[in-house]
């Protein structure tokens, strides 16, 4: 129950961050990454990159779910395919952050159309 209740303080507090932030976040590189004794790990880690989409972000992929195991403080650090994962994240991140900074010298930044929101209530 602790971790559930620490989720929805860290959604709460992103929900605030994400929608009340008055910059602009298109094409800031994005990237979640969970930490985990065993499960529940792709919930959160879908959970987290949704904020990412619905900011014009792209999101830095990995090889795998960008997730790591460790039962206590440091155990992570045993956790091979965590720290692979880990570091092809980073790599990738990098990679992305380069070429969007190249295109956006080239080419600009795509174009933004006003938002409208749709009310299914008619």
């Amino acid at each position: 129950m602790g971790c559930q209740l620490f989720l929805y303080h860290i959604i709460a507090f992103l929900d605030r961050l994400f929608y009340s932030t008055p910059f602009d976040k298109t094409m800031k590189v994005g990237a979640s990454v969970v930490a985990a004794r065993r499960g529940g790990l792709s919930a959160t880690f879908d959970e987290l990159n949704k904020y990412f989409t619905i900011s014009g972000m792209p999101v830095a992929s990995g090889q795998y779910w960008n997730s790591i195991h460790g039962r206590e403080a440091g155990g992570a650090v045993q956790d091979e395919e965590g720290l692979q994962s880990m570091r092809t994240l980073a790599r990738n991140m990098i990679f992305l952050m380069k070429s969007i900074a190249l295109g956006r010298e080239q080419y600009g930044l795509p174009e933004k159309e006003e938002f409208h929101m749709t009310n299914f209530i008619r």
